[in-house]
């Protein structure tokens, strides 16, 4: 196998692409907005060119006119940046938990045609990293009939299952550019108060899944006085860093990969880059590993902390639409959901503010018309806002609507009260 990357313009890499494929961009820290832009200029030489992701940073051009005569996005999940397309009919959503979507390729119900990604230069073997993003570009890369990646030295490189050599790379373009950096907010007080309530159900020797935001970094916050705790997520972010450092997490307790911090993504800030580089601590796995519920629950008191739009009186979760308005996807929340549920000691919670920034109560008697259930009110168990913790598992409705009453903003009881004895008659 050759050792050496040729190098050609980003004009000839795109160039490559014709009317009719589908194309696989690689997503968050790691989108390759050099190429995406670039062929996005070649719109009036395409037609019918269609685009299969997860979630992009930058301007996605193909969805705005006038690229979008030529380009349709079939999203696998929906981040802002395409959000209005999606919504459109410049895009279209595809309903999956996040370790199912590699069937979609190694099982050829969706052909991929060309696969843009972002990598780091070749080591001394030929072998190049996927940086911060394994998760669907491994199989994505496995399956793709050409590839076609960016190579930045900028690009962390990752320990785990995110490599390709430099023989399976068609075109490549040389950059040196910044990736992507997401740098979360300073909490509110209502997201410090559910930071804290979720906390007090961690245990120590727990291992834990969260994802970006203020929620989940208050509850990280929390945690300094925890000890060996494990990390087992679909990603992570900056706030886990100042628990590596104080020891907190050392993941001696898992069992699979013990001692490692395992993710298939990961976004944050340069420093968040910086520490994953090279760092045999950090083990990169695709989407189809990491959520996977049969391996998620091998490991002791997995505790999933996710969140919600909105959930109704019988605890069906909502947390991809608001009402029919395709907001996010279903992404890995089934996926954690169960895997802790079924692990010993495990703890599977959605965590949320009572109400929106809008002053709506996010507890409500029904979900809105054309809402999603992303997560059935069977599968879920903790229920935590700024005014408590509930466990659902194993109350019945009428018993579900008073626990979930209790933890409602106070100006929205008294109206659940009435709603849920309509529907039940007693309370």
């Amino acid at each position: 196998m050759a050792n050496k990357l040729s190098m050609v313009t980003v004009e000839e890499a795109v160039a490559s692409v014709q009317s009719n494929n589908k194309i696989f961009f690689q997503g968050a820290a790691m989108t390759p907005n050099l190429l995406i832009d670039s062929l996005c200029n070649r719109y009036q030489e395409l037609s019918n060119v269609e685009i299969i992701q997860i979630h992009t940073h930058g301007n996605a051009k193909y969805l705005e006119e006038p690229y979008s005569k030529s380009f349709k996005l079939i999203s696998c999940f929906v981040g802002d940046n395409v959000r209005k397309g999606v919504n459109t009919n410049n895009g279209d959503y595809i309903p999956i938990f996040l370790s199912e979507i590699h069937w979609l390729f190694r099982r050829n119900i969706y052909e991929l045609d060309v696969a843009f990604i972002q990598v780091s230069p070749p080591d001394k073997h030929g072998y190049c990293s996927l940086g911060t993003s394994v998760d669907i570009t491994l199989p994505a890369i496995q399956t793709a009939k050409k590839v076609i990646a960016l190579v930045n030295p900028n690009v962390p490189r990752t320990h785990g299952d995110g490599i390709i050599h430099i023989s399976n790379i068609d075109y490549a373009v040389e950059v040196n550019t910044p990736i992507h950096e997401s740098v979360s907010g300073i909490p509110s007080e209502i997201e410090i108060k559910i930071g804290e309530n979720v906390a007090g159900l961690i245990e120590d020797g727990a291992t834990l899944q969260m994802g970006i935001g203020n929620i989940p970094n208050a509850v990280l916050h929390n945690l300094t006085n925890h000890q060996r705790l494990g990390i087992h997520t679909e990603m992570f972010s900056d706030g886990v860093l100042p628990l590596i450092e104080r020891g907190v997490i050392t993941g001696e307790e898992k069992e699979i990969k013990t001692g490692k911090i395992v993710t298939c993504f990961a976004v944050g800030s340069q420093k968040l880059y910086d520490f994953i580089d090279d760092n045999p601590l950090v083990h990169f796995k695709e989407a189809g590993y990491t959520n996977d519920t049969s391996i998620i629950k091998k490991n002791p008191k997995v505790t999933a902390i996710n969140s919600a739009i909105e959930i109704d009186l019988t605890g069906q979760v909502c947390a991809d639409t608001i009402g029919q308005y395709q907001y996010s996807g279903v992404g890995g929340q089934m996926d954690f959901i169960r895997g802790a549920s079924l692990s010993k000691g495990g703890k599977a919670i959605i965590a949320m503010p009572s109400i929106t920034t809008k002053g709506v109560s996010k507890i409500t008697p029904f979900l809105k018309e054309g809402a999603s259930v992303t997560t059935t009110r069977a599968h879920v168990h903790y229920v935590a806002t700024e005014y408590g913790v509930v466990n659902l598992f194993g109350k019945s409705l009428k018993e579900r609507a008073k626990a979930l009453i209790s933890i409602a903003h106070p100006n929205f009881r008294e109206e659940l009260k009435k709603e849920a004895f309509n529907r039940f008659k007693k309370l």
